[in-house]
Order: C-alpha cells, then sequence, then structure tokens
C-alpha cells in the first residue's frame, strides 16, 4: 500500500485527501516546520505544531487559517491517524507519523540528531516507511558538535572585540539566529538585531521563547556601538546596511561553511560549521534506527544516499522528487 505519493502540488496522501508541505495551493496542507520551502502561501487550511503557529501568521498573514497540534497528540483525517514528533531542525519543527491499516508512515521534513539546546530534540519514531531528507547526504560532511562551535564563535566575538571591531554574525532568520543568540556569551558585549531576526523573535515570545539582543533602528546609536555582535541573515552580507557596523569582521555560519570553496565565495572572515540539518553519519543513525524497510530520499544527495542505502544495508531505496531546496540560498542550510 502506497501512503504517500508526490503530484503537481506536492507530497499527497490520497486516503486522508490531505497533503505534507505542499508547493501549490491545496484546501488542506500539514505543515512540517516554517521555512519557506515547506511553508507556502495559498492553502485553505494549515496544521502545523503549536509553535510553528505564530511563524506561520508572520510569514504567511494573519488571516490565514491555521491550526497548532502539540507533539505526540494523535488526531484523525478520514481513517487516517497522524501524530506531529520533534524532528530537532528548528523550534516548532516535527516529522509527521501517518498510520493506516496497521501501516505506518513518517516523513520528517528537515531534521537533526544532535541536540542543539533550544529545538524539541529529535524524537526516534518507528515505521515501515521512512521519507528523509539528506541536504548533507555525502561521506565528506562531518559536523563538529555544537557546543564547540558556540565556544569558537564567542571566542572569535572576544577577539574581534578586544581589536576594536563588531563582529557580525550571520544566519538564517529563523532557526540559526535563535541557535546562535542562545548560546551567545552575552557578558562579552551588546547584542543587536537585523529587523529580520527581531521579526522571527517577537513571533516566538508568543509561545514563550526570550532572545537577547535589540533591534536595529533609526534610534540605534551606531557611533558608540564598539565590539558588539550583530546577528542577520545572510542576504544583508554585501549590502549598504553594513557601512554603518565599520569597523566589523563578519562571520558566516552554515553547514556549507565545511567546503572552502564556499567560504571563499562569501568572502567571509570567519566560516562556522553549523548546521540544523543531519550530518553523513546522523543520516545513517536515523535510517537505520527506524527500522523501516522502505527508505525515500528527498533535497539533497539523494541518488548517492539512495544507491549507499542500497548497497550497505540491504535496504530498498529511492528518490523521491520534490521541489524542497537544499541549496545555500535556501532557508534551512
Amino acid at each position: 500500500m502506497t501512503l504517500l505519493t508526490v503530484n503537481e502540488n506536492g507530497l499527497y496522501c490520497k486516503q486522508g485527501d490531505f497533503y505534507i508541505d505542499p508547493w501549490r495551493p491545496v484546501k488542506l496542507a500539514l505543515i512540517t516546520h516554517g521555512h519557506s520551502d515547506h511553508m507556502r502561501w495559498g492553502m485553505g487550511h494549515y496544521i502545523c505544531h503549536e509553535h510553528t503557529v505564530p511563524l506561520l501568521k508572520l510569514r504567511l498573514g494573519e488571516e490565514q487559517s491555521a491550526q497548532g497540534v502539540s507533539y505526540g497528540e494523535e488526531f484523525e483525517i478520514n481513517g487516517v491517524t497522524l501524530s506531529f514528533h520533534p524532528a530537532g531542525h528548528i523550534i516548532g519543527s516535527a516529522q509527521i507519523r501517518l498510520v493506516y491499516q496497521g501501516e505506518v508512515w513518517v516523513f520528517t521534513g528537515d531534521y537533526k540528531l544532535e541536540n542543539d539546546g533550544l529545538s524539541e530534540p529529535f524524537e526516534l519514531v518507528s515505521c515501515d516507511h521512512f521519507i528523509s531528507e539528506c541536504t548533507f547526504g555525502l561521506p565528506i560532511y562531518h559536523f563538529p558538535k555544537t557546543l564547540e562551535v558556540y565556544a569558537d564563535i564567542n571566542s572569535w566575538w572576544a577577539a574581534n572585540a578586544e581589536e576594536g571591531f563588531n563582529t557580525i554574525l550571520y544566519g538564517y532568520s529563523l532557526g540559526k539566529a535563535q541557535n546562535i543568540l542562545t548560546h551567545l556569551d552575552t557578558s562579552l558585549g551588546e547584542v543587536f538585531l537585523h529587523g529580520a531576526v527581531a521579526n522571527v523573535n517577537e513571533a516566538l515570545s508568543e509561545v514563550g521563547y526570550q532572545f537577547p539582543g535589540m533591534r536595529l533602528g533609526s534610534d540605534t546609536n551606531f557611533s558608540n556601538m564598539k565590539g558588539a555582535v550583530i546577528v542577520a541573515p545572510p542576504s544583508a552580507s554585501g549590502t549598504p546596511w553594513l557601512r554603518k557596523f565599520k569597523p566589523y569582521r563578519e562571520g558566516m555560519c552554515s553547514g556549507w561553511m565545511q567546503l572552502r570553496g564556499s567560504r571563499r565565495r562569501r568572502s567571509m572572515d570567519r566560516g562556522f560549521v553549523l548546521s540544523d540539518h543531519c550530518d553523513w553519519q546522523q543520516l545513517n543513525k536515523a535510517v537505520i534506527a527506524t527500522g523501516a524497510k522502505h527508505i525515500y530520499l528527498t533535497h539533497g544527495y539523494e541518488s548517492n544516499f539512495a544507491r549507499w542505502i542500497n548497497e550497505q544495508y540491504g535496504l530498498h531505496a529511492t528518490v523521491l522528487n520534490t521541489l524542497y531546496r537544499p541549496d545555500m540560498e535556501g532557508e534551512d542550510s
């Protein structure tokens, strides 16, 4: 029995007549998380984790019809039993479990196994069919421990401040920015926020999250800014907006920073290997631990990883072609 298939609108469950993370407008959409390649405008009704609701309203409009559910809460749609489980990717991110006539499917959306100290940690969900991203599905991607990276960031900030430089840290406004802010040593200096980051933080405050940092605005005294850290999205890099922070040094936080070529193209002073996705080892661990006999791979190095799983573990792995974007400019690297 095939419970999930891909059509022109997205990932579809015929038995329940709903979609998961669709890319075109449909009547009912279940959403794994708040990044723009998984949560799009135009659905009749959205169901997502309760902490994703304010993000959905921020990004898609207050008028959207959205229902929030908690992790582990079971509900039924046309005979299909559903539940959301922690994916560990960003705040509110979820794997979606579907059960129909005794068969269990899990769609991960985006996920990581390592606990980042902020997102609800990944929960292993046993299943028969497992749909996994593989954004970093090559052996070259072996990420350092998250806490070690944050210690490195704080050390770099301290060194910059001592030498009279402000520090610009680039991380996507939803997910990476909140992780950075959670782990900054605020005793080192002042923390300022690009407007896009501040907007996300304000939305998340509606469900109880609080992050350090002051929104940058017309009333900010830039002339007195010395040794501060500014958290901004990558889109701010190379723009005239940066002039007001001179002198400064720039650091990019991304899993892609593991590749030296990516650092050079970005012209960064520092690249920090910090990802909200699984690396190669985590992907292998997750695929095996679910106990699934059928693996479907999407957005990333699908063909390479599928061949590896088939040959190494003797599982049935196939590529599931979707429109999610695992590139450097996307919201979730």
